[in-house]
């Protein structure tokens, strides 16, 4: 992808004027205020300034000088029609984002292949694509991922990007953009940030794939609002994460969420541990495609080969999934009595697809608690919003920092 001067997240910016920005007595509690500010705008625009200073409890000046810098830096503008209260005084004209100018990449490296993504900042999928594996090794498969998102920018001439968020399983430390350890590809201590960037000349932002996902949730999704959110991943990887609010659990070196060898009541798979039931062995899609096989349901290692072997009639097929989601389940009720969260979303290919197996999940739930347990928010563009909502995620948690040059 060939550099740009386009504004960018976490580039310096210059030293605010007084008479803008309102002081605060240190930089994260501006960072704060400015933060809730454009998450009251996208969740709420168009809105009057004077509705976010009653929604966020700051002071109606600083609201507008929040606003006046946003509009500078192209991240909001003032929506056409005035409204004036009670038809006197000042017109009350309200702010929205301004969701014509600036994208953001996303990349989600799964085991098959690469989804790269543009997002425009309601977290929307502007552009994506799909990139099988030709190579695994880690210098490669980022490669090809920078050039995709290059052609998918080419392509959409008036979009500028912001920078690139890039998703995906296995152990990822947030803070260094480095893939510790993802068993599935053979990665180890992978520097995924310093790669993309160098191939693309963008800030890069990299998170485990259930932490993008909880994030999109939070910002774009049925999470929004949400006291507490749990996003549990169930794929090639199966994964969590959790989110209290608005922020999401990484622990040290951002290892939370490692589930994989949490045991399944009823399981049967031997894991490559040597125990029986971990819940990575017993639920993800390789065992469900083994299965498949195994049962003369279909070939090949797709999961959507034997969701559509299902929705074509096959009672093997509909048993498979059902079973399988009974027992993600009985797995999210474990993660229930442990964490107790208002909302549990869950992104797994049969409850995505197929009524019965949401309806079987809630099921293995077991309770009064299983109306909270919903599947995810974007079921036709979960990996692409995962890789975006990684970057989107920095934008709205520290707007101020992306930089008004070339606006």
């Amino acid at each position: 992808m060939p550099r740009t001067a386009a504004p960018t997240l976490n580039s310096p910016s210059p030293s605010p004027s007084p008479s803008r920005i309102p002081r605060a007595a240190d930089p994260d509690r501006r960072r704060t205020s400015a933060s809730v500010v454009l998450r009251s705008v996208l969740e709420h625009g168009p809105v009057a300034r004077s509705t976010i200073a009653r929604l966020t409890g700051l002071s109606p000046a600083s609201v507008t000088d929040y606003c006046a810098r946003f509009s500078e830096l192209g991240l909001i503008r003032e929506a056409a029609a005035p409204r004036r209260s009670n038809g006197v005084g000042r017109p009350h004209v309200p702010v929205d984002l301004d969701d014509s100018r600036f994208v953001v990449g996303g990349v989600h490296v799964a085991v098959p292949y690469t989804t790269v993504a543009l997002l425009d900042l309601r977290g929307r999928v502007v552009a994506r694509r799909e990139l099988k594996h030709e190579r695994t090794d880690p210098g490669a498969v980022l490669a090809r991922a920078a050039d995709g998102l290059g052609a998918l920018l080419h392509e959409a001439p008036g979009c500028r990007p912001l920078g690139v968020g890039v998703a995906i399983g296995g152990w990822v430390d947030r803070e260094s953009g480095t893939v510790v350890e993802h068993p599935l590809l053979g990665w180890r201590d992978v520097a995924v940030r310093e790669i993309v960037g160098e191939h693309t000349g963008l800030p890069v932002h990299v998170d485990g794939h259930a932490r993008a996902l909880v994030n999109g949730e939070r910002l774009f999704g049925l999470g929004r609002g949400s006291g507490s959110v749990l996003h549990l991943f169930v794929g090639n990887v199966v994964d969590a994460a959790f989110a209290t609010n608005d922020e999401v659990h990484h622990g040290p070196r951002s290892q939370a969420g490692t589930i994989a060898h949490l045991p399944v009541p009823g399981g049967t798979e031997r894991c490559d541990c040597g125990r029986i039931g971990c819940l990575q062995a017993e639920l993800s899609e390789r065992t469900l495609c083994r299965r498949a096989r195994e049962a003369g349901i279909t070939e090949g290692v797709n999961p959507l080969h034997v969701v559509a072997a299902a929705a074509g009639g096959d009672p093997k097929a509909v048993r498979l999934l059902v079973e399988r989601a009974r027992a993600i389940g009985r797995a999210v009720r474990l993660l229930l009595d442990v964490l107790n969260p208002e909302t549990v979303v869950v992104t797994e290919v049969g409850i995505i697809h197929r009524a019965d197996c949401l309806r079987a999940l809630r099921e293995g739930v077991g309770d009064e608690r299983a109306v909270s347990v919903v599947p995810t928010s974007f079921p036709d563009s979960v990996l692409a919003v995962a890789g975006g909502s990684v970057a989107l995620d920095v934008l709205y948690r520290d707007p101020l920092a992306a930089s008004p040059e070339a606006i």
